[in-house]
């Protein structure tokens, strides 16, 4: 009975800990083979910028929290994959293979969105990564290399 209830408890603390690594940080950072959630309105993307550390598949979580039809396009690095429409209320997943660091852009790609703010920028690949070009805006980030990006190496 104790070695039972013994493998009960290590059971339960293994599961703990493994539930919240896997969703911890995705709103505006992932690592490869986890998720990215995006939260779209009229007309922004909730975070407009992320960053992926490695290349790797990444799955994006979208919700319209909007009231009119939206959609995620990922375009970049040879790769253009895109949600079908979502409606107000509902959700989508789009897995996209990001084998190649570098910027992508991320927007909505219902007519007239992406040119009203329904874009952002996801950055694939180490920070100090050199070769990405100066795309990026991170106004209200929340990276660490506040301030710089030029001239590393």
């Amino acid at each position: 009975m104790r070695v039972a209830l013994l493998a009960l408890f290590a059971v339960l603390a293994l599961a703990a800990c493994g539930s919240s690594s896997s969703e911890s940080g995705t709103t505006g950072q992932a690592a490869a083979g986890q998720a990215i959630s995006i939260s779209e309105t009229e007309f922004k993307l909730d975070p407009s910028s992320a960053q992926v550390d490695q290349a790797g598949t990444v799955t994006f979580r979208v919700t319209n929290d909007g009231a009119v039809d939206h959609a995620l396009e990922v375009e970049g690095e040879g790769v253009e994959e895109e949600t079908e429409t979502i409606k107000p209320g509902e959700s989508a997943e789009l897995t996209v293979d990001l084998s190649k660091e570098g910027s992508y852009e991320i927007y909505c790609p219902i007519d007239g969105h992406r040119d009203s703010g329904m874009e952002g920028t996801l950055t694939v690949g180490a920070a100090m990564g050199g070769g990405s070009t100066g795309t990026t805006e991170d106004e209200g980030s929340t990276t660490s290399d506040d301030g710089y990006g030029y001239g590393s190496g």
